[in-house]
This record gives C-alpha cells, sequence and structure tokens, in this order.
C-alpha cells in the first residue's frame, strides 16, 4: 500500500521505519528540514509543508504523528480525501473530537486506526493470550505504572502546554495504560483518581493515579508519571490461579520480560516461567501490519475511534474531578 506521513518528528520517523513491504510516497511537516531528513531516509518520496498538498496525493494510508492538538484535524481532513488513517494515540485532546471522525469514517467507508502500540508489544500479546485461555483464571485485578524521569527543561516542551498537548502525564502516559486495561477486562468507569504536579513547573499534572472498574467489579490500579527518574514499566494482571507481570519495554525502560506465577492446588510457593524478549521493539511494524490486514480484508479494527474515544472520556472525568496543583 501507499503511505503517506504528517509529521516527521521521531514518532513519524519511528511510524515511517515500520511500515514494512508497503511504500513510502510522500512526507509532511510545517517544519520542512524535519520533513526533507525523513524523506531522503527512503526513496522518491515527495516533501511537503502544508500536509492538504500531501492529501492530493495517491496514497491509501495515511499516519498521522503530529503534536496532539493537531490530530483530529488533520485525521478528519484525511478521511474527507478518502484515505485509511492510523492516527497517534490518543487520537484528539478531548474525546468530543472522535464524534465528527466517527461519522466520517463511516460515511467515506475508510478504517481509523488509533497507535496505542503497546497493545502490540510481545510480551503484552502474549499476556493477552495466556489470560483469553485461562491459564490464570478469572481475572481479579490489574495493577500498573508507566514512567519517565523527565529531562532538562521538560517543563518547556510541548507536553507541558495544555494547549497543545490536552493535559499532562495522564493523557500521555497513562493514556496507554487505561487502553492496556480496557483490553484486559473490557469497559471500564472510574471509579477514583487524583493527578498532581509536584516537581516540574508546569501548567500539566506530572503524576496520575487511578482506580477504574469494570461491571463485574474487578480493578484496575494504575499510576502514571513523570518523575519516575528512571523509565519503569510494570503491568501486572492477577487472576484467582495465578498471575502474569510485564516488566520493561526494551531500550531505556528495561529488557522486555513476560512472567507466569501458577498456583499448585496447595498453594504455597507458586511455578514461576519467565520469558525475556532481547530483540528490538517491533510493536510499530506489528500495529501497522495489522490495521493493513484489517483494510486488505475488511476486519474490525483493533483500538478503532470508539474504542479510543472511551479512554479520553475517562480521561476526561478525571480532569473534570480533579485541579492540577
Amino acid at each position: 500500500m501507499k503511505v503517506g506521513i504528517v509529521g516527521c518528528g521521531l514518532i513519524g520517523q519511528k511510524r515511517a521505519d515500520s511500515i514494512g513491504g508497503n511504500t513510502l510516497v510522500a512526507v509532511a511537516d510545517t517544519d520542512i528540514t524535519k520533513a526533507y531528513y525523513l524523506a531522503m531516509k527512503h526513496t522518491n518520496v515527495k516533501v511537503f509543508s502544508d500536509y492538504k498538498e500531501l492529501l492530493k496525493e495517491d496514497i491509501d494510508i495515511v499516519i498521522v504523528a503530529t503534536t496532539n492538538n493537531a490530530l483530529a484535524t488533520i485525521t478528519l481532513d484525511a478521511i474527507n480525501a478518502g484515505k485509511h488513517v492510523l492516527i497517534e494515540k490518543p487520537g484528539a485532546t478531548h474525546y468530543t473530537q472522535f464524534d465528527p471522525l466517527i461519522s466520517a469514517a463511516k460515511k467515506n467507508n475508510v478504517k481509523v486506526k488509533v497507535g496505542y502500540n503497546l497493545r502490540y508489544h510481545i510480551a503484552i500479546n502474549e499476556a493477552y493470550h495466556i489470560a483469553d485461555i485461562g491459564k490464570i483464571g478469572e481475572i481479579m485485578f490489574i495493577r500498573a505504572h508507566y514512567g519517565h524521569g523527565g529531562r532538562l527543561g521538560y517543563e518547556k516542551e510541548w507536553r507541558a502546554d495544555p494547549s497543545i498537548s490536552g493535559g499532562g502525564e495522564l493523557i500521555d502516559q497513562g493514556s496507554h495504560l487505561i487502553d492496556l486495561s480496557r483490553c484486559f477486562l473490557g469497559d471500564i468507569h472510574l471509579r477514583s483518581s487524583s493527578v498532581k504536579t509536584y516537581f516540574w513547573d508546569m501548567p500539566v499534572e506530572d503524576n496520575a493515579f487511578m482506580i477504574l472498574e469494570n461491571t463485574d467489579g474487578k480493578i484496575a490500579f494504575l499510576s502514571a508519571s513523570c518523575t519516575e527518574w528512571k523509565n519503569t514499566f510494570q503491568f501486572e494482571i492477577y487472576g484467582k490461579f495465578g498471575k502474569l507481570r510485564i516488566d520493561g519495554l526494551g531500550g531505556s525502560y528495561g529488557t522486555e520480560k513476560l512472567t507466569l506465577y501458577e498456583m499448585s492446588p496447595e498453594m504455597g510457593i507458586p511455578e514461576i516461567t519467565t520469558w525475556e524478549y532481547h530483540k528490538p521493539d517491533t510493536s510499530f511494524e506489528r500495529e501497522f501490519m495489522s490495521f493493513v490486514q484489517a483494510i486488505k480484508y475488511d476486519l474490525d479494527v483493533w483500538s478503532d475511534l470508539e474504542e479510543s474515544q472511551k479512554t479520553l472520556k475517562i480521561i476526561d472525568e478525571i480532569y473534570k474531578n480533579n485541579q492540577v496543583k
């Protein structure tokens, strides 16, 4: 398939490297230097400073990898141009921005996917499979935290500007945790939450804490932080017969590992099995290939607009219930 990318920063570059055997034909960025830099890594790629010019090209899939405030607007224009769209998470800055996208996608008969790539990490995929076949029994609750340490000048970056980002750590890494919890628990609603700005001098939160619950009373206890000081990821799924624990995401987050704790009938010390995944992260490529298959064979899209809108609804409720600082 022919692919165009709008937004040529770090994530746009990662997306370009993850399209597999498909063809990158055009890129666009308001910073034309970034667009040319990305284009030079590939062959015969057209460069635009205005994404609307890119949408006039013969393109099957548009990847939108801009700052949060531009995601929904560009995606709507791409949908109305008849393109399938992979839009970087969270897809918008507010859940109401999904409504015109959902309507337009149905009208134009195109598929739209929100890029929650953590769903496609191997350890998370394997954990989902093990839980799905009942290896740990009925899920009781989830406990997870996701965080990074920030960097000098972090409070001056676009993620610290609510007019651009839509919020702080909650909408950034916290949205991934909510999305993953929905994968294991289904529809969930907010029970309690707190967002705080403890360290960074910025008008958005640097820590978010939340308890979510599904209709069966299963809990997800989640925290996201950019005062972690050392990048970390841990996601635990507790079942009645055992537990699954995912540690790391590769790179600065440490080796990606999946550990299965299986309880014996007499309880006591569980049988422990650990798998480590040392190969480079392929989640972006696996996610893109899944999207291509959904388009080719008219399959349901995993992490579609309706799913992702529910995640942003929870985030909006948390922001309404809390005041930063």
